[in-house]
């Protein structure tokens, strides 16, 4: 008799069953925001020299060769064939669509500015949890994503002279599939592992990628200062490969919606980073909407969320 008809669907297990390790995950969750907390910034150093598209799109290709020279030396079969279109989420959402956007975005924007809408990304990446974990949440999680999102397009508005910025639509898209890709892969992780789940993505992902940034590149030229070059190696070697391992490997352990409020902290970081390291200005303005934006998050995971039948 086959036993699936008893099986415990992996979304529900990955959202909704108690970590395993919770000190381990947390760990694990923690080492991946502050490796994620430097992006911004380090995007931000990649423009003085590079194009926008070689810089969100290039990444991916630097850490796909990265990836497959880790997959064949550790040996490993390709994933079964049924995990092929969540790999294929994670890597629309996560090698593709959040390094894309928010590398557009920063072309125009500082690091500052961006990291109070990306501070979204907790709270996307747990309704993302929701829909994928079949889980109906109440009214007041609505309520308290709803005033997050509110606080961001008010902040954009007053830094865009009365308006947002398109470079703001830019973040909320990257923010949207970062979101999904995070939540599909902390449903994989489960089964292949956070560094298997980030690894098969870019060596899926990369090679359809590598004509566009060529043609890019051949247009705008490579010819970038040593920061410049920096900037990108960490996006490409930390941001892109790396900090995914500990960060898909918290998830794994503790659960999307618990291990992504580790990255309330995320914005805070960045602003730090961004003041710090590119000695950007960050106002009063730019602080409070942080703030913000944090509070509404914390409310999103204080709020009960009842499973689906």
């Amino acid at each position: 008799m086959d036993d699936t008809s008893n099986a415990i669907p992996a979304a529900e297990k990955a959202f909704s069953r108690p970590a395993s390790k919770p000190v381990a995950a947390w760990i694990w969750g923690a080492l991946g925001t502050l490796a994620f907390s430097f992006t911004l910034p380090a995007t931000r150093l990649a423009l003085t020299g590079l194009d926008a598209t070689v810089v969100g799109l290039g990444r991916a290709i630097v850490a796909g060769c990265l990836a497959a020279l880790l997959l064949l030396a550790r040996r490993q079969a390709p994933p079964p064939r049924r995990l092929w279109p969540g790999l294929a989420i994670v890597g629309f959402g996560c090698v593709l669509g959040f390094p894309l956007f928010s590398a557009l975005a920063l072309e125009t924007v500082p690091a500052a500015h961006g990291a109070v809408v990306v501070g979204l990304l907790p709270m996307a990446t747990a309704i993302m949890g929701v829909l994928r974990g079949g889980e109906r949440p109440s009214l007041a999680f609505w309520a308290a994503s709803g005033l997050g999102l509110a606080a961001v397009l008010v902040f954009a508005a007053i830094q865009g002279a009365g308006r947002p910025q398109l470079a703001d639509g830019f973040i909320l898209v990257a923010v949207a599939l970062g979101a999904w890709g995070y939540a599909e892969g902390g449903v994989l992780a489960r089964e292949l592992g956070g560094w298997q789940v980030i690894s098969w993505a870019l060596v899926l992902s990369a090679p359809p990628l590598l004509p566009v940034v060529a043609l890019r590149a051949a247009e705008t030229g490579l010819a970038a200062g040593p920061l410049a070059w920096l900037g990108f190696a960490y996006v490409s070697a930390i941001s892109m490969f790396l900090g995914f391992f500990a960060w898909y490997r918290g998830l794994a352990l503790g659960g999307v919606a618990r291990i992504g409020q580790i990255q309330l902290a995320q914005p805070v970081l960045t602003l730090v980073w961004s003041a710090t390291l590119l000695g950007e200005a960050v106002s009063a303005a730019t602080v409070l909407a942080a703030l913000a934006v944090m509070g509404c998050v914390v409310l999103t995971q204080r709020t009960r969320i009842r499973r689906a039948s």
